[in-house]
């Protein structure tokens, strides 16, 4: 205490001696209406009574904060977060309670994150960080909300874990966004861990290979809950019940999901001078039956030195080489029969993702089924002691890879060129070990505020900068005063979670705009490696020199940073120099839908993913972001994709914000979008709803389907044919006359012979009929894009077509 007194008597700024000597010996318990904690006084934050929990604004990146609660002396150790997915700055953000009893956490005073949603009018209202790590907003100390309510990926002791709350994994040991992993209870009532990557979901413990009874579980209980006491005992309504390897009362304990996948419990122990996190139970004891582990098209392997390694499967090369949860992609393509063959893998098993078993088969049987599949990625052939015949598991994904302690051969399709090369060999260990993941943190455009310690010597610096840059503002203003461009400016900051970039950067990474990949009536994209080595799309808009053009950037810039969806462009940042307005996005290496269109080589799982992911894309557009945003403009060559043929729709240049609650006040000066795709509202001045979107998107999906676009040209050819007046009534009438004779040939009639591969007839005939209600001239006919991704993933439900 000596020490400290000796530190704030040298101080030489006396506000801060006062404040910390009030934080020292009045810390803040709680707030009151009207009181509220800044992201930039590093001394806002709450305190427990015990002083073993902390709560306040955490900074997750650069410039990036979230508002969370983490043990006071480890302050690494984050145990729960009200923002996770999406931080705030560094600058003018708060969190506030609001004299109607609703907290809220505003970003840069501008965009509410995040907040409690409640309302009590009364002024007993107070927010408090209780001993148990519980942030509890209370009325005369009946709690309205708590965090533990609402835990992210830790559970603290004596902290309920119910049916309506669930743990979600962290990105990364260096992004605290929600990861892959999930723990919640099912609808059996039985405690599950899930692995979710938005393309594939499935579970991994309980053993999914066993039945319920068979690990002591119990299915379809009233009630579904559990916790971790303070003595390390946890207990689960299904039956499932353990004790921490150091049971009794005393260390410190926490139950955490990690970024791995892995259930554990830790305990607070003492190693020589310092305090340690320790493992004293963990779910899974074998990693690499955590699903997902390694990413597709790889191999997990485990050992008790390394850990858990990955590696990828020959003849596929690593996605991106700092997370291995992108997993491996092919490198090759083909799909010719007498032009490939299988490398065999021993002790090796691709769990699940089957598409067929074939009992009985022989090897070569098996061989030939995989060939003529161009589904087929490779097979699981062995011999089932309990039938006593060989089985065949045909694989369409190769997901979930780990070799086993006990004989299994897996067979890999490739062609033949890469066959030659495989020899057999015990699996080459990858030296990138799986734990040490790493994803660059989100980050925000605003500087933080400068150290106190440095405060003079910065505020000199900054006034004599200052002073500099006021005498080249005035020369540029009086050099540059005659010009229309400089007068009609905006400079309004965008608020925006990534990087502004100088015009001289993007001209160095693009070469000086060389590579030209897309052009459009206002833009031309070109193609650039970023400083990081990242490859973009640079995009160069034209004509910004007047003021309308100009807001028109700022709020597409505004748009897009707040958009955040797996079939949405990821923007990377933005340059708005003098007359330069340019726009840099991730680089697609498939190109656009259009040109895999005109080339006809798309396949029926690949089209109906495409359908499926741009449909996601446009719900969360329509329904899921805080703006309701219309994309006006939904073309083939606005729907991009990535080297595994997922889709992403781009080009937000035309869209349009508006208030959901008042969407006849949705007026567009103009006429948008792209002749062909248009909706009879922009021609008949109807109102403008998302229904515009829904039109747009079902001639896509026709024109995907048929292999002829809008007016009725052969995609690829240029050339008319029998369909000049539009593919929709073309693809009504043969689904019209193919249900008045019964007849089921109107299916071949209409899908285009380039869709190569054994096609689903039921879920192809689904698709077509979704796409022409999608496309019907009435607004009130048509889906919503959310009924449209229900009626594509469970067909089953959908209603009959309108």
């Amino acid at each position: 205490m000596a020490a400290i007194f000796h530190l704030l008597l040298h101080h030489h700024n006396t506000t801060t001696f006062f404040f910390l000597l009030f934080f020292l010996f009045f810390p803040i318990h709680g707030l009151t209406p009207g009181s509220s904690l800044s992201v930039e006084n590093t001394y806002d934050i709450l305190l427990s009574p015990n002083r073993l929990f902390t709560a306040g604004f955490h900074k997750v990146g650069y410039n990036a904060y979230c508002f969370a609660i983490w043990f006071s002396d480890h302050p690494s150790t984050v145990v729960w977060m009200a923002n996770r997915d999406e931080p705030v700055n560094g600058k003018h953000s708060k969190l506030s309670l609001h004299e109607d009893g609703n907290l809220v956490l505003t970003d840069a005073g501008r965009y509410i994150i995040w907040s409690t949603q409640t309302r009590l009018n009364s002024s007993s209202i107070r927010l408090q960080l209780y001993n148990s790590g519980n942030l509890i907003l209370h009325e005369q100390g009946n709690p309205v909300w708590q965090s533990f309510d609402h835990p992210t990926d830790t559970l603290l002791p004596n902290q309920p874990f119910t049916k309506k709350t669930q743990l979600i994994s962290s990105r990364s040991s260096t992004n605290y966004s929600s990861g892959f992993y999930k723990l919640y209870f099912d609808t059996d009532s039985i405690l599950r861990l899930q692995y979710n990557n938005h393309e594939m979901t499935t579970i991994y413990w309980p053993d999914p290979g066993l039945l319920p009874w068979e690990v002591g579980r119990y299915q379809y209980l009233y009630s579904q809950r559990a916790s971790l006491d303070s003595e390390g005992r946890f207990n689960s309504t299904d039956g499932l019940g353990f004790l921490s390897a150091d049971f009794g009362y005393g260390p410190q304990r926490m139950m955490k999901i990690d970024m791995d996948g892995n259930l554990r419990v830790y305990s607070l122990v003492k190693h020589g001078a310092t305090w340690e996190w320790m493992v004293k139970w963990q779910a899974v004891s074998h990693s690499c039956k955590i699903h997902g582990a390694c990413g597709p098209n790889s191999l997990c392997t485990h050992s008790q030195h390394s850990g858990r390694t990955c590696t990828c499967v020959h003849g596929y090369k690593m996605v991106n080489s700092k997370d291995w949860s992108y997993g491996c992609e092919p490198d090759f393509k083909t799909c010719r029969p007498e032009e490939e063959d299988f490398v065999e893998l021993q002790y090796v098993e691709f769990y699940g993702f089957d598409i067929r078993l074939q009992r009985n088969y022989t090897l070569d049987a098996c061989k030939n089924d995989c060939l003529h599949d161009c589904a087929c990625k490779g097979f699981q052939f062995g011999y089932h002691e309990g039938f006593g015949v060989y089985f065949c598991y045909i694989k369409a994904f190769l997901y979930n890879g780990y070799q086993l302690g006990y004989s299994n051969r897996m067979y890999i399709k490739l062609p033949k060129t890469f066959v030659s090369s495989y020899k057999q060999k015990p699996v080459n260990k990858s030296s990138f070990h799986c734990l040490d993941l790493t994803v660059t943190p989100i980050i925000r455009s605003y500087e933080n505020k400068p150290n106190n310690n440095i405060l003079r010597f910065v505020l000199l610096i900054g006034c004599v900068i200052g002073f500099i840059e006021i005498i080249c503002i005035l020369l540029f203003w009086i050099n540059t005063s005659k010009s229309p461009v400089t007068t009609e400016q905006s400079y309004s900051p965008a608020v925006t979670p990534f990087r502004k970039f100088t015009y001289r950067e993007l001209k160095k990474a693009s070469r000086n705009f060389r590579d030209e990949i897309g052009q459009g009536g206002a833009s031309i994209v070109y193609k650039g490696r970023l400083a990081d080595k990242r490859i973009a799309a640079i995009k160069k808009l034209k004509g910004m020199a007047s003021h309308q053009n100009e807001n028109e950037f700022q709020a597409e810039i505004s748009t897009i940073g707040r958009l955040n969806h797996m079939n949405l462009i990821e923007t990377w940042g933005y340059c708005a120099e003098g007359p330069h307005r340019l726009i840099v996005y991730e680089y697609m290496e498939n190109g656009s839908l259009a040109e895999k269109l005109s080339e006809g080589n798309l396949d029926w799982d690949t089209v109906f993913n495409i359908a499926k992911g741009t449909a996601k894309g446009l719900a969360y557009l329509h329904e899921e972001c805080l703006e309701w945003v219309l994309h006006c403009d939904v073309k083939p060559h606005n729907i991009l994709l990535d080297g595994n043929y997922n889709p992403k729709v781009a080009d937000f240049g035309l869209s349009k914000l508006l208030d959901r609650d008042d969407i006849k006040k949705s007026g567009f000066s103009t006429i948008r979008g792209t002749r062909g795709y248009m909706a009879p509202e922009w021609v008949f001045k109807l109102p403008i709803t998302s229904k515009v979107d829904v039109f747009s998107y079902g001639v896509v999906v026709l024109e995907m389907i048929t292999g002829w676009g809008p007016g009725g040209k052969k995609q690829g050819t240029g050339e008319n044919g029998e369909i000049e007046r539009g593919v929709v009534e073309w693809v009504r009438d043969r689904v019209r006359d193919g249900d008045g004779s019964g007849s089921e040939s109107w299916i071949e009639d209409v899908v285009n012979g380039s869709i190569h591969g054994k096609f689903d007839r039921k879920m192809m005939e689904n698709l077509v009929r979704i796409a022409l209600q999608c496309a019907e001239d009435d607004m009130q006919v048509r889906p919503t894009m959310n009924q449209v991704v229900n009626m594509l993933l469970h067909p089953e439900n959908d209603g009959s077509y309108m």
